[in-house]
């Protein structure tokens, strides 16, 4: 795998207080949530806001309730949890791939929400030797505990690559090089039609809402798994699996 020296820890660390999440953003902690009590002010909280700003990180305004559910010691309006893992940029992890001599072969999930579905994921993808899993910064499974013990330990081995700008990422991958297969219900074609021996990435939508309009008008492809019971859809996890092996196979020497 691509620079993906990861120290493991057991749980989301929490770190409440104005001063204290400042210090934690400088020292490049990645934040995987921030908590602002609604209606607070003062001059730390405008520092802490240009940093937010500084490093692009989305902080959400909460009634002080439920700060207070999270800790009743004196987090001054402010909580922050840190991620377990460290995020990567898939703009680094391309060129390494390719400079290695390997074909790239890149997981994308838009919008996937549930925690335990993003660990059995990343079990499977780093099983499947897939490079690298991309997810949105806004509307993403948070990578905790849950996900981690899902994904047994996975999401420590495979680079996760979280991004603001989702489309512009998604574009990236295609003008470097790779073709966009789409895994939807919204086609006549199956997932064995694609050449997967192609640099590929695979995109699986969200449990309630699949892939997003805007990256199926710009797929190369769109693929669907056969269904031949009652029960119309699958566990996106389940799906993901089905999609990465026929991949695999497909790239598997003769």
């Amino acid at each position: 795998m691509y620079n993906n020296n990861r120290e493991p820890r057991e749980s989301n660390q929490v770190v409440f207080g104005i001063r204290a999440v400042i210090e934690a953003i400088r020292a490049g902690k990645e934040i995987e949530s921030l908590y602002i009590q609604r209606g607070i002010g003062g001059g730390l909280l405008a520092e802490l806001k240009e940093l937010l700003a500084e490093y692009q990180i989305i902080a959400q305004q909460v009634p002080v309730e439920k700060l207070n559910r999270i800790t009743m010691k004196n987090h001054q309006g402010v909580i922050a949890f840190i991620s377990p893992i460290t995020y990567q940029k898939v703009e680094d992890i391309i060129p390494q791939i390719f400079e290695k001599g390997e074909v790239p072969l890149i997981l994308v999930l838009d919008s996937i929400t549930d925690v335990r579905n993003m660990g059995a994921i990343a079990r499977t993808a780093e099983c499947s030797g897939v490079h690298a899993i991309v997810v949105p910064a806004k509307g993403s499974a948070q990578i905790n505990p849950d996900a981690i013990k899902t994904s047994a330990g996975a999401l420590y081995k495979i680079p996760v690559c979280r991004h603001d700008n989702f489309m512009q990422t998604i574009k990236f991958l295609q003008e470097s090089g790779l073709q966009l297969v789409c895994c939807t219900e919204k086609t006549e074609e199956y997932i064995y039609k694609p050449d997967y021996t192609a640099p590929t990435a695979i995109i699986m939508g969200s449990e309630e809402d699949g892939v997003r309009n805007d990256i199926i008008r710009i797929a190369d492809h769109l693929a669907k798994i056969p269904m031949y019971g009652e029960i119309e859809s699958l566990n996106v996890s389940v799906a993901t699996g089905i999609i990465l092996y026929e991949a695999i196979r497909q790239r598997m020497p003769q």
